[in-house]
């Protein structure tokens, strides 16, 4: 049978395969819709078996929030052009909400999971078809906090962030220490969190270093302590100074009972 232009341009919006591949599929069905997209598919899947082994080094970071519960992923790719094809960027954003919507969800069981009548390995594979490329999930999480959750994505795709508020806060502030943490890329919450093994190895190296300059034990102590809490300033966030205002820190622009519970940030590359 004929096989009309329409009926390939059809074949193509939904399934996103070439226009020749398109119509050689409705040939092989007899124009066959249902048939033909099932026969890409399948095809497709065999194509995504043999990417399977070509390396993902590009790719973006995906976040999605809803009330006080966050996901963060990372989906990969093999080139930066296709990290920025609006297809690969769908495939993200659905992703990151399966992740969002599924509690327990672990790099074990998301495969399995179902999204939109197929599991995540089809639409992977799907979207191999679709891209020419292999594509990978990275790490990912879903974050719950007590009150809400911010996010912010640097706008080239690399840099994702969640962070989760103890209360209700405003959406500026929200998005700046989301904004902070992709900025500095603080490494603890608040002082409390760094471990004593780090914290007494950093004093041990002031200490020193004020040994070797010739400094009175008595400075030194005051050395320590000073120099103790520029580091917290430096690795904690809800110590570190403000990036838009700093003579504030970072616990000072919080509403009055709220903090910061804690935060994610992937970066690629």
């Amino acid at each position: 049978m004929s096989i009309t232009a329409a009926q390939v341009k059809e074949l193509r919006e939904k399934t996103g395969v070439g226009m020749m591949d398109c119509k050689k599929a409705l040939t092989e069905t007899n124009g066959d819709m249902d048939a033909a997209i099932k026969h890409l598919r399948e095809k497709g899947i065999a194509k995504a078996e043999k990417k399977a082994d070509r390396e993902t080094k590009e790719g973006r970071v995906f976040t999605v929030i809803s009330g006080n519960t966050g996901a963060i992923l990372e989906l990969n790719c093999e080139t930066d052009f296709v990290g920025n094809n609006d297809a690969f960027i769908q495939l993200g954003n659905q992703l990151a909400k399966v992740v969002l919507n599924t509690d327990g969800i672990t790099s074990e069981t998301i495969d399995g999971i179902e999204v939109g009548g197929k599991t995540v390995k089809d639409v992977i594979a799907d979207g191999i078809a679709r891209v020419g490329e292999n594509l990978t999930i990275g790490n990912f999480e879903r974050f719950v906090t007590e009150g809400v959750v911010t996010d912010y994505i640097h706008q080239n795709g690399k840099i994702g962030v969640l962070v989760g508020f103890s209360g209700t806060i405003e959406d500026e502030t929200g998005r700046d220490v989301a904004m902070q943490v992709a900025a500095l890329n603080p490494l603890y919450t608040r002082p409390e969190e760094v471990p004593t093994d780090e914290i007494d190895q950093e004093k041990d190296v002031i200490r020193k270093q004020a040994e070797n300059e010739g400094r009175p034990a008595q400075v030194i102590d005051k050395m320590v302590e000073g120099k103790i809490n520029k580091f917290y300033k430096e690795v904690c966030l809800l110590e570190q100074s403000f990036v838009k205002d700093d003579k504030k820190a970072i616990k000072q622009i919080l509403p009055e009972g709220v903090t910061i519970e804690g935060f994610r940030r992937y970066s690629l590359g």
